[in-house]
């Protein structure tokens, strides 16, 4: 009689605990977007809300917390309790926070519900250049240690990050000129200041398509919708392939700690959420990829992400601490 008592609580309490991970969400959640609104990552977080929203079947608000470079959202999801009700929409940012001391918390505290998706660079040159394609260029760079002009950001923007993933697989000895923002770099490269500047391909490809640019290859292991003319930039330079894919990132973070069934339901509603025409046509349009990734896989893009770009921001000599110091190892 005992055990059958004892039996029927613990069939109780089995059941009680499936009613509850099976009624996640019970309530509206919070999405904190890492930067303010109108940015990237905002555009991209409110792009895919509403889809997301259907898919859980309560509303989602949106709250920009913007500050430290991605630090306060981070540090504010971090703090809250780990029920999944308030997740992070977050950008690549915290993966280097360690490395630019900026914070010690980056996503391996964190569980990835979803990379939703990435930009692309591309490396561009006035129309009039006479590089013709990727390969005339590092020719040129080759026999001209030095001599040849590179628009930049400054130190860990994204130019001088491209051009020191470049440097570590082909001889790369440029002369970098920084310039206030990409579009600023982009003005002087038309005006002749410098012979040509990787930039991000929001940035470039209307000029690219009005004639006055030209696309010689585009950060990626193979050719993309929004140029779809132009080359992968290992077609020129095949040991690039180590280091991609790379570019800034969107994604849906959660504490690590945040319980499995938690978890399993986020991702498979941003998983479909992921899939919505409004969604995808945004990030065309705005010349990202969509990644659509979960699971190991996601974690997996992370940690190379991180090995990656912080080995280049020490390379350029931005970094703040060293990856050695910090365990993140040469990729």
């Amino acid at each position: 009689m005992k055990k059958s008592l004892i039996s029927a609580i613990a069939a109780i309490a089995l059941t009680g605990t499936s009613a509850f991970a099976q009624s996640f969400p019970e309530r509206e959640m919070l999405g904190v977007v890492m930067w303010g609104a109108g940015g990237a990552t905002d555009t991209v977080a409110r792009a895919i809300n509403p889809a997301a929203e259907e898919a859980l079947g309560k509303p989602i608000v949106v709250l920009n917390k913007s500050g430290g470079a991605g630090a306060i959202s981070t540090a504010y999801v971090n703090a809250a309790p780990a029920d999944g009700y308030t997740f992070l929409y977050g950008a690549e940012n915290p993966q280097l926070h360690p490395v630019m001391n900026v914070s010690s918390l980056d996503y391996s505290s964190f569980t990835p519900i979803n990379i939703l998706g990435r930009g692309v660079a591309v490396i561009v040159v006035p129309a009039d250049s006479k590089y013709q394609t990727m390969s005339d260029l590092m020719d040129d760079i080759a026999a001209n240690p030095g001599s040849i002009i590179m628009g930049s950001t400054g130190p860990g923007g994204l130019p001088s990050t491209i051009g020191a993933l470049i440097a570590n697989s082909a001889p790369f000895d440029v002369t970098a000129i920084p310039f206030d923002g990409e579009g600023p770099g982009l003005t002087a490269m038309l005006g002749g200041e410098v012979d040509f500047m990787p930039s991000g391909i929001s940035a470039a490809a209307e000029q690219v398509k009005a004639g006055k640019m030209r696309a010689l290859a585009v950060v990626n292991t193979e050719p993309v919708d929004t140029l779809p003319d132009t080359p992968a930039i290992t077609d020129a330079i095949p040991t690039m392939d180590a280091f991609l894919p790379w570019g800034p990132f969107y994604g849906v973070f959660v504490r690590g700690d945040t319980p499995d069934d938690v978890v399993a339901t986020m991702t498979a509603a941003f998983s479909e959420a992921a899939t919505s025409e409004t969604f995808k046509t945004l990030m065309a349009n705005r010349g990202n990829i969509v990644m659509n990734m979960s699971g190991d896989e996601a974690k997996d893009f992370l940690v190379k992400w991180q090995q990656v770009t912080a080995w280049a921001l020490q390379d350029t000599g931005a970094a703040k601490v060293s990856p050695e110091d910090l365990g993140i190892p040469r990729p």
